[in-house]
């Protein structure tokens, strides 16, 4: 099995996006991962996440 596998049997989710969360995940991307905003968005809904655990 390739790492790559894996991805092909994940489901695909598609998100609307107020202004003031993109303008956040851009905040993010520019300042903690090279300008990448799947990095980003993948940072605020593990923040999102954690929060629905407490």
């Amino acid at each position: 099995m390739d790492e790559g596998d894996g991805l092909a049997e994940m489901e695909t989710v598609t998100v609307e996006l107020e202004e003031g969360t993109l303008d956040a995940v851009d905040d993010i991307a520019f300042a903690d991962h090279r300008e990448n905003r799947a990095a980003a968005i993948r940072t605020l809904l593990d923040e999102w996440l954690k929060t629905r655990d407490e």
